[in-house]
């Protein structure tokens, strides 16, 4: 199996990881929302400020993929986001799709993979963890693994959640939340939890494929009487 390096940073800035661990190797580092905090576009595009910038520099100062939660805010309309960016360049950013009971963050449009070095990297962004469908979409769409960038836990939901997507649409799923890291593989087990900040993963790639078959009513097709 191909092993991949995934180093978690549940608290603390970008900043305090490139002092603090300069020269450490990761295929993949993953930063929850305390990283960034709010990013307003029209800010970023004006050069008043550079936060995307600092995720791609990090990126090619690591050689490696990193990914960041943040707030963004473009002209008042607010989402939860994640930005990707590999090897100094910005490949996306990828919103929450769904919007529970009119909250303060909008909906974006449509979940995302990213076609990297490393292989197809699903993104699912903060409670989107609680919509199977994006999983689902995700799998299906070919990704390899996804990551689940989220702001708190809320005790052993998320982790009972992250099992059942892996399981139940074949793609291992970790999640980096604020003091917490964890990740299951397609059968459905916990292999990796852990409080520590920084705390390293070594992902083993695995992928099944099986035939599955249903029956259903409907989709009625007339005999052509000509034959």
């Amino acid at each position: 199996m191909i092993c991949m390096r995934i180093c978690f940073v549940t608290s603390g800035s970008l900043e305090d990881y490139a002092k603090k661990y300069a020269g450490a190797r990761a295929d993949i580092v993953c930063f929850s929302f305390q990283a960034l905090g709010e990013v307003s576009y029209e800010r970023e595009l004006k050069g008043e400020t550079n936060l995307f910038e600092d995720v791609a520099l990090l990126s090619k100062e690591m050689q490696s993929i990193v990914l960041a939660g943040c707030y963004t805010d473009a002209r008042g309309i607010r989402r939860k986001s994640v930005v990707l960016a590999e090897r100094g360049r910005i490949l996306g950013v990828s919103d929450m799709v769904n919007r529970i009971d009119a909250g303060e963050y909008r909906c974006g449009a449509g979940v995302k993979i990213f076609d990297t070095g490393v292989g197809k990297l699903g993104v699912i962004v903060a409670e989107d963890l609680y919509f199977p469908r994006v999983a689902e979409t995700l799998s299906m769409c070919g990704a390899e693994l996804d990551l689940c960038l989220f702001e708190q836990l809320d005790g052993s939901l998320e982790q009972t959640l992250m099992r059942a997507h892996a399981y139940l649409y074949g793609v291992p799923v970790c999640v980096c939340a604020y003091g917490y890291a964890q990740a299951a593989d397609i059968g459905g087990k916990l292999r990796f939890a852990s409080p520590k900040n920084a705390c390293i993963y070594d992902f083993e790639r695995e992928q099944e494929f099986h035939l599955v078959e249903t029956r259903q009513r409907g989709l009625y097709h007339p005999k052509n009487s000509r034959f």
